[in-house]
């Protein structure tokens, strides 16, 4: 796997909320930590949709989870990151430092 297994913005974006959260990372959860960190509005079924690209390139993987409070009869799917997909963003996050080496004076605010 490499970095061009992500594609799009988005697909990044999803990809990296799902390994902050670790084993906590479900849609409704994920959701709540881009809109957080994007100061944006997310749908939960783009996030979906997302992270169902991202398992078949094998860059996640889920599993259903019966909720964890009581009385809860309710599965969730659960998302983590795979190996490759921690792989495929140690390599997008080299790549875009390399872009952006030198651009520090034009991007300056002031």
């Amino acid at each position: 796997m490499s970095a061009s297994d992500i594609q799009g913005e988005f697909e990044h974006q999803v990809l990296l909320a799902t390994l902050r959260l670790g084993e906590n990372a479900f849609t409704a959860a994920i959701v709540v930590e881009l809109e957080e960190r994007t100061q944006r509005s997310v749908s939960p079924a783009a996030v979906y949709v997302a992270l169902r690209r991202l398992e078949k390139k094998k860059l996640v993987r889920s599993e259903l989870r019966t909720g964890d409070q009581p009385g809860r009869l309710r599965e969730r799917r659960f998302f983590v990151a795979t190996e490759d997909g921690v792989t495929a963003l140690r390599e997008s996050r080299a790549r875009l430092g390399r872009l952006w080496e030198g651009l520090e004076s034009v991007l300056a605010e002031g």
